[in-house]
C-alpha cells in the first residue's frame, strides 16, 4: 500500500505515532497536532488511518499504513516520514495486541505467545531502531522516544501471561534506549497507562476476572488525559525527561489490597 498525506505546513516538530487508528494512539495524534506537531499515522489498517486523519485539525500529516513486525514495513515508514519532513522529532510506540488475554497459561498456544510477542515486544524494538537511526544521523541530532509500557508492567492481570511478559520487557526496552540515547541527544520514556476508556477496555466497565477469581467492573479514565501527558512528555526539552509515568483510573484495583 501506498501512503497518504495532508497539505505541508510549517510545523517544525514531527511525530510518530503508531497504532494510530484507534484508542490510545489516536488521542494522542490528536493531542499532538492540535499542540502544533505535524504526525505521521502509522497503523495497520489504512481506512482506520484515514479516519484519524479526519478528524485532525487542518495542518500537516501522514498516513502510512504500517505492520510494526515487519523491518521492512517499518523501515517503509520512517523512509517516509524522513522523505516527507526530512527529520524524526518524537516517536510514540504504542502499537500493540491483548491476544490471548483470557486464557489460562495452560492453554496458551504457543503461536500466539509468539503473535502477541511479535507485535508488543519486536514491533515495539523495530519502530525503535528505526527512530534511533534517524535521531542519531539527522541534524541537529537528537529526539524523543515514548513507550506504552502499561500498568501491566508492573503487575499482571488473571490470564495475561504473554500481554505481561511483553509489557514488562518494554521497560527493559525502555532503559536500555534512555542509556544507549545519551551520547546523541536522544530521550526515552515509557508511560504506563492503566484502564483508559477504549475498544480495548469496554469490558471492564460490564465485568472483568479479579485475582480473588470474582468478575468485577472497573472504572475507566478518558483517553485523552493519557494524551496530554504524553504531549507534556514530548514537549520538554532534550535536556529534560519523563522517565516513567504512571496514569490510571483513579479508583482502579492497583494500590492496595483491591
Amino acid at each position: 500500500m501506498g501512503h497518504v498525506s495532508g497539505v505541508r505546513c510549517a510545523a517544525m516538530s514531527i511525530a510518530v505515532v503508531t497504532g494510530a487508528g484507534s484508542g490510545i494512539g489516536r488521542s494522542v495524534a490528536l493531542a499532538l497536532a492540535e499542540t502544533g506537531w505535524s504526525v505521521a499515522l502509522a497503523g495497520r489498517r489504512e481506512e482506520a488511518l484515514r479516519e484519524t486523519a479526519a478528524a485532525l485539525p487542518d495542518g500537516d500529516f501522514l498516513c502510512v499504513p504500517t505492520d510494526v513486525t515487519s523491518a521492512a514495513r517499518v523501515a517503509a515508514l520512517f523512509s517516509a516520514v524522513r522523505d516527507r519532513y526530512g527529520r524524526v522529532d518524537l516517536l510514540f510506540n504504542n502499537a500493540g495486541t491483548f491476544a490471548g488475554g483470557g486464557v489460562p497459561v495452560e492453554d496458551l498456544d504457543p503461536q500466539t505467545w509468539r503473535a502477541v510477542v511479535d507485535v508488543n515486544l519486536t514491533g515495539a524494538f523495530l519502530c525503535a531502531q528505526a527512530a534511533f537511526r534517524a535521531m542519531k544521523e539527522q541534524d541537529p541530532q537528537g529526539g524523543r522516544i515514548i513507550n506504552n509500557g502499561s500498568i501491566s508492567a508492573h503487575v499482571p492481570r488473571p490470564h495475561s501471561v504473554a500481554y505481561t511478559a511483553t509489557k514488562h520487557a518494554m521497560t527493559g526496552l525502555t532503559k536500555s534506549l534512555s542509556l544507549d540515547g545519551r551520547p546523541y541527544r536522544i530521550a526515552c520514556g515509557q508511560i504506563d497507562i492503566g484502564n483508559a476508556a477504549t475498544e480495548m477496555t469496554a469490558r471492564m466497565q460490564t465485568g472483568i476476572l479479579q485475582a480473588d477469581g470474582r468478575l468485577a467492573p472497573e472504572p475507566v479514565m478518558d483517553a485523552a488525559d493519557v494524551a496530554a501527558t504524553v504531549v507534556h512528555m514530548a514537549g520538554l526539552p532534550l535536556e529534560a525527561n519523563v522517565q516513567f509515568a504512571t496514569v490510571m483510573a483513579t479508583s482502579m484495583p492497583y494500590i492496595g489490597r483491591g
